[in-house]
This record gives C-alpha cells, sequence and structure tokens, in this order.
C-alpha cells in the first residue's frame, strides 16, 4: 500500500508541477536555482500523505500557498502538525499577497529563516552539552 501511495504521490507531485497557479509560478521564480539566499527550494514535494508546495530541507521548512478556500481551513492544521512531525516548520501565505505583494513576502519569509533553530538542531534535547554532540 505505501508503494501505492508514493507512486501516486510522485505522479500527483508531477502532474502539480506543470500546473502551477500563477502565485506558485511567481514565487517560483525567486526561489528556484538557490537565487533566495543561496538556499536551495524544491517544489511539490511528496512529504507523508501530503504534497508541500514549496520546501527547503536545508532550513527544514515547506512554504505553502494559500488560495480563499483554505481561509480557517481545520484541515489545514492537521496538514501543519503531519508535516511539523516530518520535521519540517510550515509558513504560509496567500495567494494574493504573493501575486501583490511579493517583496513582502520575501521579506516575511527572510526573516523567518532568520529566526527559525538551526536546521537539525530543533529536535536536539536542551542538555546536549558541546563534548556530547
Amino acid at each position: 500500500m505505501s508503494t501505492l501511495k508514493t507512486r501516486f504521490s510522485a505522479s500527483a507531485a508531477k502532474r502539480l508541477r506543470v500546473e502551477m497557479t500563477d502565485a506558485e509560478s511567481k514565487l517560483w521564480s525567486v526561489l528556484r536555482n538557490r537565487q533566495f539566499r543561496g538556499l536551495k527550494f524544491v517544489r511539490q514535494l511528496p512529504i507523508g500523505p501530503y504534497i508541500a508546495d514549496f520546501a527547503c530541507r536545508q532550513a527544514d521548512l515547506v512554504v505553502e500557498l494559500d488560495g480563499g478556500q483554505h481561509d480557517q481551513n481545520p484541515a489545514d492544521h492537521a496538514r501543519t502538525q503531519v508535516l511539523a512531525a516530518h520535521g519540517y516548520d510550515v509558513i504560509r501565505f496567500w495567494n494574493h499577497d504573493v501575486l501583490s505583494n511579493s517583496d513582502g513576502v520575501l521579506t516575511t519569509l527572510g526573516a523567518y529563516i532568520d529566526q527559525a533553530p538551526s536546521p537539525g538542531r530543533r529536535f536536539a534535547t536542551t542538555d546536549l552539552s558541546p563534548r556530547e554532540r
């Protein structure tokens, strides 16, 4: 079953890469090829049962773009929790904001990355000493 689910996710992700929304296309034009802070972003990454819009494995970050159908959608909270269980922080932007205020979106994304815990250290115990690393 998991192989079938993985194949479905991979084929769905491939289709979504071709059928990007206007907002996804606009953001991708800035995130691709390490253009944003030298970070490697990928698009439509299968993570568990979901496909993340954009992900930066290096920063343990998923960027989701939401349309009006996501307004106070409880499924988004569950999705965020599953992505977090896979080790990712999730930041969400409205499609409208990406299209009309992309500079603000990028400023917010950069500030979020600046304040995030060091990648790979998010789940480290607080009692780790330098000798035990």
